[in-house]
């Protein structure tokens, strides 16, 4: 990690802009804290991506909630490409007046060097293809750049440098880690998958209840009931869990649930978006 944060902070000074990646359904705790601390004096843009797996009202209120921060923001699919030309056109918006200002200098014709950062799972290597246009190709080495640097031509005046590394995300109170478990970040073993997907249905009950009943064919008043018995609260959501396996045929040998299998599905369809388009952190 510390070697991580010496190479990215070494690199900065080979960049005019960073461009950092974030998950649009968990905002907030997918940001390391230590991105903004370093690149502090860089000009910046937030990429959301992963937008098509998120709520697109919510998509909308957290592009405000960055731009009234004084930093803008786009939205991207890195997957379909969408919001791809979107980002290209505002890295050199921001870039405009300072390339105007070399122009004045003399230095025409410089090329936008811009670097990518974000922590794992957020979709850095598809959104580097994608922007890209799956090349690789180096563009030569550049003054005071070693030749291990490779960057990566754009288009006529964006150069990338290629990624120097991944900062990792720090887990600052456990619902950040639940946020981060959700999307798959962090990777679970069998007996952490059932609690965070318990979890996660949890957070489904309370804020996507309709998409949940709807996925898995629950009437909602079959829910209303379970949630109202006179028992413990986790007891009663750990019974909706049950259920969603018992729909979804995950039987074992005396009619029993087998947890981790229903567990398992319902992280992977949350993650792939087959339960809808859903923001975990809400603007």
């Amino acid at each position: 990690m510390a070697k991580t944060r010496r190479q990215i902070t070494e690199d900065l000074k080979l960049v005019d802009i960073v461009i950092e990646l974030l998950d649009a359904r968990i905002p907030i705790s997918s940001q390391n804290p230590d991105i903004a601390k370093i690149t502090k004096n860089k000009k910046k843009l937030i990429v959301l991506n992963k937008c098509d797996l998120a709520n697109e009202i919510q998509n909308k209120k957290w592009i405000e909630y960055f731009q009234e921060k004084g930093i803008p923001a786009v939205l991207t699919d890195s997957n379909s490409g969408k919001g791809i030309q979107d980002c290209i056109k505002k890295i050199e918006k921001i870039m405009d007046n300072e390339l105007k200002l070399q122009a004045e200098k003399g230095r025409i014709g410089r090329k936008i060097r811009a670097m990518i950062l974000g922590i794992p799972n957020v979709g850095k290597s598809s959104f580097i293809n994608r922007i890209s246009k799956r090349t690789t190709a180096g563009v030569g080495n550049k003054p005071g750049v070693t030749k291990q640097k490779q960057w990566i031509r754009i288009n006529e005046n964006i150069e990338l440098l290629d990624t120097p590394g991944v900062l990792w995300p720090k887990f600052e109170s456990q619902e950040v880690a639940l946020h981060l478990a959700f999307t798959g970040t962090i990777k679970e073993d069998i007996l952490q998958r059932i609690e965070i997907a318990y979890e996660l249905v949890r957070f489904l009950l309370g804020n996507e209840r309709k998409l949940l009943c709807e996925r898995y064919k629950i009437d909602e008043k079959y829910i209303e009931e379970t949630l109202n018995q006179e028992q413990a609260e986790n007891i009663n959501i750990y019974e909706i869990m049950l259920e969603i396996g018992r729909k979804r045929g995950c039987i074992i040998s005396g009619g029993n649930i087998d947890e981790e299998k229903t567990a398992r599905i319902i992280l992977d369809e949350f993650k792939n978006g087959k339960l809808g388009k859903i923001t975990i952190e809400k603007c």
